[in-house]
């Protein structure tokens, strides 16, 4: 299921959860996992336990803005927008890269380039493991959500569209 080797981009997120002090173990799979129902299904679990790492932009500030929200759940702009105070929009690959050093699809909610401002779907919570993605579209962990606020600094909330 797993390569005993770690790549670099999911070395440096076991390193960011090391640092962390969290018990969490990156795997690489075999398996696409880049997008939520690739990832359920290569770890063999639910949809709604896969952390989906979006990450928006807010028009005016130019500011990254990233959203931890669970698999199934599509997330509402309109809400997004309240909580950060100014207009967003979904932030094109490149943008993503450089504020996070990741690409789409791989984009843990750790160990980024800069400190990015954080919410987190309320509805993560409900479950006692789910599974982020670790670097690349191949890399995942498992964790208790319940460190999800701590591990990012975000804001749990409700921003289910």
């Amino acid at each position: 299921m797993a390569n005993s080797e770690l790549s670099s981009s999911a070395s440096k997120v076991q390193a960011a959860l090391d640092a962390l002090g969290l018990p969490c173990q990156v795997v690489e799979l075999s398996d696409s996992t880049r997008t939520s129902q690739e990832a359920a299904q290569a770890i063999g679990t639910t949809v709604p336990q896969i952390v989906k790492t979006l990450v928006f932009q807010g028009k005016h500030s130019g500011e990254a803005l990233l959203v931890l929200a669970s698999g199934i759940n599509r997330v509402s702009e309109e809400r997004l927008t309240d909580l950060a105070g100014e207009p967003i929009e979904k932030a094109k690959a490149d943008f993503v890269r450089e504020k996070t050093g990741y690409v789409i699809g791989g984009v843990p909610p750790v160990g980024h380039t800069q400190p990015l401002r954080t919410w987190i779907d309320e509805d993560l919570l409900q479950y006692t493991e789910v599974w982020a993605a670790a670097g690349t579209p191949h890399a995942v962990f498992q964790l208790d959500p319940h460190d999800l606020p701590r591990m990012t600094g975000g804001t749990v909330a409700a921003i289910k569209a």
